[in-house]
């Protein structure tokens, strides 16, 4: 048949639906959103629902500029943080020269770049699973960088990324922030000096709101106006009226949000831990989930135990250098506590 095109989707983790499971497979928050998302939620007026929603996003876009400190004009609401980036790939990566991202990272970036015929060069990361910038400084059509890195956990600091950016001035570079809450830092201080610099954030995973698809960038005003541009081009109502609400509602309570990652950080830490008694390594993980290896196991039987004991993690068949981790999101503390006791079974 002609005019059609095939292509290699994006693979995303199994959504099992089982009864008592632990599932720990996609990087969910484990807490419910804020209580005022409930009280957002209860109080929304269905009436709304018979109009379209908001072109400008407005009050979401207020609520996360009073909490960075940016302008309503410096950010760009989507559908979720793929969205906002499959916008930004289309905005911003128009030159024949490829774009660069590592070899092992979020796969929609090679999606996107198939998908939207971008020229693109998958970089390798270095022996450690490491993003060596240095590797960047060649001729390019724009860079992307998750920051902290999915699936390695792995994080480079913001005076690495800023002065990586001074050398990277004529084309776009896009840092993927979405789990950045539970790092260290982020890249929002270098936005002033860097107007080349989008950010690429989300409420799926802090924010607990994975099944809102609320994400967002945060740049200069003129890049932001493009990637509105995009929007505009194919679904001015992206952002329905109810997600924009409860978002707003989640974005405004810092109190129990830095509680819940604060437990999650913590619960991380004491697991990584636990796992390397056990014979475990895991790379220091600046995210809500660990890539671990044990190198007396064939981690794909361990995926496959564990699965049968209703446990849900992540296993990469590819390629090659992930197949000998398991990447484990982290739970509440007695979910993973459930997690050790059924790899300790496993072992023994």
């Amino acid at each position: 048949m002609k005019g059609i095109r095939k292509i290699a989707p994006y693979v995303p983790g199994v959504q099992p639906n089982s009864h008592n499971m632990i599932k720990i497979n996609t990087n969910e928050n484990p807490y419910p959103p804020s209580p005022k998302v409930a009280e957002a939620l209860k109080s929304f007026d269905s009436n709304q629902l018979k109009r379209y929603s908001s072109l400008d996003n407005l009050s979401l876009k207020m609520a996360l500029a009073e909490k960075y400190g940016v302008s309503p004009e410096q950010l760009m609401i989507g559908n979720g943080s793929d969205e906002v980036l499959a916008f930004s790939f289309l905005a911003f990566f128009n030159s024949e020269d490829p774009i660069l991202f590592p070899d092992i990272t979020y796969g929609f970036y090679k999606v996107w770049a198939d998908l939207f015929h971008i020229p693109f060069k998958e970089l390798p990361l270095n022996e450690a699973f490491e993003i060596d910038l240095q590797d960047y400084e060649q001729l390019n059509g724009g860079l992307v960088i998750a920051n902290p890195n999915a699936p390695t956990g792995l994080f480079k600091t913001v005076e690495e990324i800023r002065l990586f950016l001074k050398k990277q001035t004529d084309v776009i570079v896009i840092i993927d922030e979405a789990y950045v809450e539970f790092a260290e830092d982020s890249v929002l201080s270098l936005l002033d000096d860097h107007p080349n610099l989008i950010i690429v954030r989300t409420l799926s995973k802090s924010q607990s709101l994975a099944g809102l698809r609320i994400g967002y960038a945060i740049g200069a005003p003129e890049y932001i106006a493009i990637l509105e541009s995009i929007k505009s081009s194919f679904n001015p109502y992206s952002v329905d009226t109810l997600a924009e609400a409860l978002a707003a509602a989640a974005v405004k309570d810092h109190t129990y949000y830095k509680k819940i990652t604060d437990e999650i950080c913590e619960t991380r830490d004491w697991f990584s831990q636990q796992l390397q008694t056990l014979g475990f390594e895991s790379l220091p993980s600046q995210t809500n989930f660990v890539l671990s290896t044990h190198y007396k196991l064939d981690m794909e039987q361990l995926y496959q135990f564990l699965a049968s004991k209703n446990i849900f993690v992540r296993y990469f068949s590819k390629p090659e250098r992930l197949n000998k981790y398991l990447r484990i999101s982290i739970g509440t503390k007695k979910e993973m506590k459930k997690v050790l006791e059924a790899i300790t079974n496993y072992l023994n």
